[in-house]
């Protein structure tokens, strides 16, 4: 799972509007990519990475917390 750490509009994330289009936009906090939408690994790379338009990482991966065995 990856977590957003600098907000951003997914410029491979939109909807075709008569005025354009509409990026989808992840604010801090939120989990990406969104339900429903699937990215492939070189997307997670580059988002996570500095190889974006930003020149930042903008997300990051987080481990699902595992149950404790009792």
């Amino acid at each position: 799972m990856y977590k957003v750490i600098k907000g951003f509009h997914d410029l491979q994330d939109s909807v075709s509007t008569k005025n354009g289009a509409i990026y989808h936009e992840y604010k801090v906090g939120d989990v990406f990519p969104r339900e429903g939408k699937k990215v492939d690994e070189s997307r997670l790379k580059e988002l996570a990475g500095k190889d974006n338009k930003r020149g930042v990482p903008l997300i990051k991966e987080v481990k699902e917390a595992t149950p404790a065995k009792k």
